[in-house]
């Protein structure tokens, strides 16, 4: 009988599941390198999109993992809950450490997201309404195709196509960070090099100034405090030079890990955050 009882609810859990991720259309692997072919396919993305979506705003999201591991699968909880409220997500892959070093994997999240305003409208997303995201390592990638305009009209999308930024937790200022890690593990020589010049070129710390508006900083109450003081001197750093609507948030009851893996549980507050955020700016004409 308890045999049976197990098969019952494994079935019901099962057919909820499907029920519940029915609306959400996924269409993965696709190739954002089209003079390419990465053997390690580190130049796919996923977009998961409501189901018969029309002209949805939509985020690109990139992994955590250092520079040094992760994937794009890392986006699907937090994929699965903005497209419940409407809004669609690109999960995209880049290049990795120790392989490639600075600026590969930032040029990989820029050729990403113009490939997203480029073709997501194909999807039913709307190309006007285009966000950049991240968690960890992702959100320092997002954070430089966001303030550094040249990354991405590299490939010939002009920069005030992006709507807005959305980061999760990240690590910002490399000329602080890189040596802290160096000294701990000799590896992260292959992201940054050794030297200030290496560390201070690809930090935020040169692109600190106006016109760099529409940014949301969303950093966990159990962060390290070191990445918690990063994250809100960015977000004092771009309002002293005036940029608008700079915002940093603090959740609750989360770490590092835990503010991506808990985005399932019912009181969770990101999708909710992300997406009041997202409403505000859909509407409007302002850009980064």
């Amino acid at each position: 009988m308890k045999f049976y009882q197990a098969l019952v609810i494994f079935f019901a859990m099962f057919f909820w599941s499907i029920m519940l991720n029915a609306d959400v259309i996924i269409t993965k692997n696709i190739d954002y390198k089209s003079q390419s072919n990465d053997p390690e396919d580190r130049d796919l993305l996923d977009i998961y999109m409501p189901k018969d979506a029309v002209d949805v705003p939509v985020i690109v999201f990139f992994h955590g993992g250092a520079l040094l591991y992760g994937d794009k699968s890392y986006g699907k909880d937090i994929a699965i809950g903005l497209v419940e409220r409407g809004y669609g997500l690109v999960s995209a892959n880049y290049r990795l450490s120790p392989n490639h070093s600075h600026p590969s994997h930032v040029n990989d999240a820029a050729e990403a997201t113009a490939w997203v305003i480029n073709n997501i409208d194909s999807y039913g997303g709307d190309s006007d309404n285009v966000f950049i995201a991240g968690h960890s390592a992702g959100a320092y990638l997002a954070t430089l195709v966001s303030i550094d305009n040249s990354i991405i009209e590299k490939n010939n999308v002009a920069h005030d196509k992006l709507k807005g930024t959305i980061l999760i937790s990240p690590f910002l200022y490399i000329e602080e960070t890189a040596p802290q890690r160096i000294a701990s593990n000799a590896v992260y020589t292959s992201i940054w090099g050794e030297t200030k010049q290496d560390w201070l070129s690809a930090s935020v710390t040169p692109f600190i100034g106006p016109d760099h508006n529409n940014i949301l900083v969303i950093y966990a109450d159990g962060d390290d405090a070191w990445r918690k003081e990063q994250n809100t001197r960015f977000v004092q750093d771009l309002k002293s030079e005036g940029c608008t609507n700079i915002a940093a948030i603090e959740v609750p009851d989360r770490n590092h890990k835990t503010i991506m893996s808990k985005i399932p549980d019912q009181d969770d507050q990101i999708v909710d955050v992300i997406s009041h955020f997202i409403s505000q700016l859909e509407l409007s004409n302002a850009h980064i």
